[in-house]
């Protein structure tokens, strides 16, 4: 999953060795913590959330099959 979110946000960033995903997982969940450079910061979050959105639905729909909740984190 870590590596399909890195996959997906590179691309769309202008740095994208500053793309790190932390992962942070739980009994009952596990949070997919996103950081990427600040000015890249609104290219992953897109005009009204709507890359961010999309990238938590191909997220979530990926990780469907676990017994986990899965969510994602973007961080500063």
């Amino acid at each position: 999953m870590k590596e399909l979110i890195e996959t997906i946000v590179k691309p769309l960033v202008d740095y994208p060795d500053e793309v790190i995903v932390h992962v942070n997982e739980e009994d009952d969940h596990i949070i997919y913590k996103l950081s990427v450079n600040k000015t890249d910061m609104g290219k992953v979050i897109g005009k009204q959330g709507r890359v961010a959105k999309a990238l938590r639905t191909v997220v979530y729909a990926a990780g469907a099959s676990q017994q986990k909740k899965i969510l994602l984190e973007i961080i500063e």
